[in-house]
């Protein structure tokens, strides 16, 4: 599927595969007219924005790189010489954050859940987006 590029975007982490269906994706935006979140990291973030420069993307952080290396830490799954390239590979993709739309800390579930809804719902109403609700307001009052 990689090769016959079946992917928007695809990447290898830690051994395993992952990737968003090209095929799965068109249908759910394009056909169904669907919103769609991806959980991805920056390589794949830069690569869906080619294809939908209209996408927002949001960076979900921890509170400090201190909580990270606990959260990390707390899966219990992994040993200390993988933990530290998993922190190491967050490091490095904290430094793309700036070319996202928007940045939300995670230090509380709750509050970084409604920032992400509240996010959604802003760009849901967005001028651009409301375009044909617009116009067909304005004809209603013709």
């Amino acid at each position: 599927m990689i090769h016959q590029g079946e992917f928007v975007e695809w990447a290898e982490n830690y051994g395993q595969l992952y990737g968003t269906s090209r095929s799965m994706l068109e249908a759910l935006v394009r056909e169904e007219g669907k919103d769609v979140i991806l959980d991805i990291d920056p390589v794949g973030a830069k690569t869906v924005k080619t294809y939908y420069p209209q996408a927002i993307f949001v960076f979900i952080l921890p509170p400090s790189l201190g909580e990270l290396k606990k959260r990390l830490a707390k899966r219990g799954y992994d040993d200390e010489k993988i933990l530290s390239v998993r922190f190491n590979h967050a490091t490095v993709e904290i430094n793309e954050i700036n070319w996202y739309d928007y940045v939300i800390f995670n230090d509380n579930l709750l509050d970084a859940v409604n920032l992400l809804c509240s996010i959604y719902q802003a760009e849901k109403n967005r001028v651009i987006r409301k375009k044909a609700d617009i116009d067909r307001f304005i004809k209603m009052g013709r």
